[in-house]
């Protein structure tokens, strides 16, 4: 019995045997990157017979990317998402909509690009010899898109004999299109502009024995420099200090997040940090910076940037000024740093000299304009300044995680 169901079923949908076709392929990756142009080879599944009425389903297999993945970011598990339209003729015409799930193993820099099977429907409507060829697909990493085109004759890879049953139409170009799910895709929101704080700044009194100092909220332009090209963004940026004796304890706080996460982001892959310049009486910097992120960022949620802490050392007496400075990022092996194009002073603080402060007589430490001067920079209890760009606070970044993974690009090193 066993045997004979066994047959029936053999009879009924006979699997025809994938056929592997190779084709040149024009891909156009996102913003910011060159086009390229490579070879794909796939490998499409259909039942060998069929009738007409039936609806059969088609698989397309990617034997192999027409390169490895480009030495700029490791993918995340699961981060990307394959999708193409799979051609119809002979018989019947009909453009069949593919996708794959967004499944794939976590996939480091430099090594072979794993994209997960692509599946799709046809409703058998013509008896006949169905043929079925592979047409454009995109591949979806972490919200962005890299659209890639065959450049030439693409191989038949399969075909359908269909006999006549019921159910059907005899119409020879009856449609079958199947409308994929949509691909989840981040979206980076325009960054949020948050109001500026009434107070224009705080000053502290010798007299009145204040301890803490808020800032005012000010909107810093950056320009970027991420490893896929320049970019540009506006975040709101605030400095506080809380007096601790001679020196003062620092926290920059970001306006709120300003995108989501396009994709599970691995926890203690994300840190930022940032040079805090001073002016007016005091000059030189201070290093601010704030803890990888302890959990995993699900796809989907807000990407909330924490608070960066260091400690000042005033290197003279008098009024100083403390304004939002470069801001790095490091983010799942990359690097990115924005600049200023604009500075505008958050806090002013009256401060009074220490040894070896900012500019003091000892130590060295490095001007706002980049020069080493003869003071120590303010201590931040860690010698590592863990350049972690704020993943969130550049609307663009999303760019530096999805846009920098596009397939089939060749190997090499981008700007």
């Amino acid at each position: 019995m066993l045997g004979g169901a066994g047959l029936l079923l053999g009879v009924a949908a006979t699997p025809a045997q994938a056929a592997e076709v190779s084709f040149a392929t024009h891909c156009v990756p996102p913003a910011g990157l060159d086009p390229v142009d490579g070879t794909t080879k796939v490998e499409i599944t259909a039942p060998a017979t069929a009738k007409v009425g039936d609806t059969v389903e088609v698989v397309w297999k990617f034997v192999q990317a027409a390169s490895k993945n480009p030495d700029i970011i490791d993918l995340p598990a699961n981060s990307v998402q394959p999708s193409g339209t799979l051609k119809a003729a002979g018989a019947q015409s009909a453009d069949i909509a593919m996708q794959g799930p967004r499944e794939n193993p976590a996939i480091p820099k430099g090594a072979a690009m794993v994209l997960s099977d692509m599946k799709g429907t046809l409703k058998l409507t013509t008896a006949g010899t169905v043929t079925l060829t592979p047409g454009a697909y995109t591949v979806n990493a972490m919200s962005t898109d890299t659209r890639c085109t065959p450049t030439s004759t693409v191989p038949q890879a399969a075909t359908i004999e269909v006999s006549a049953g019921g159910g059907g139409t005899s119409s020879p170009s009856s449609s079958a299109t199947v409308s994929p799910s949509g691909s989840p895709t981040g979206t980076a929101s325009p960054t949020g502009s948050a109001s500026a704080s009434a107070s224009a700044s705080a000053s502290a009194s010798d007299g009145t024995g204040q301890t803490e100092f808020t800032g005012k909220q000010v909107q810093v332009p950056y320009a970027c420099k991420t490893p896929i090209g320049d970019k540009n963004a506006t975040s709101a940026v605030q400095i506080d200090a809380k007096k601790d004796g001679g020196s003062f304890a620092l926290t920059v706080k970001f306006g709120q997040s300003v995108m989501d996460s396009p994709a599970d982001i691995p926890a203690g892959s994300v840190k930022p940090s940032m040079e805090v310049v001073l002016g007016g009486a005091d000059h030189g910097t201070v290093h601010v910076e704030g803890p990888l992120n302890a959990d995993v960022i699900k796809s989907g949620d807000p990407i909330e940037i924490p608070d960066l802490t260091g400690t000042y050392k005033p290197g003279a007496s008098g009024e100083s000024t403390l304004s939002p400075g470069v801001l790095t990022i490091e983010a799942l092996g990359t690097t990115t740093t924005c600049t200023p194009t604009s500075s505008e002073v958050s806090l002013t603080l009256d401060t009074t000299e220490q040894a070896s402060g900012a500019s003091g007589s000892t130590g060295s430490g490095t001007t706002s304009s980049g020069s080493t001067s003869t003071g120590g920079l303010a201590e931040t209890g860690a010698g590592d300044h863990g350049a972690l760009k704020a993943l969130g606070l550049v609307a663009g970044t999303a760019i530096l995680l999805g846009g920098a993974v596009f397939t089939f690009m060749p190997r090499r090193r981008t700007r």
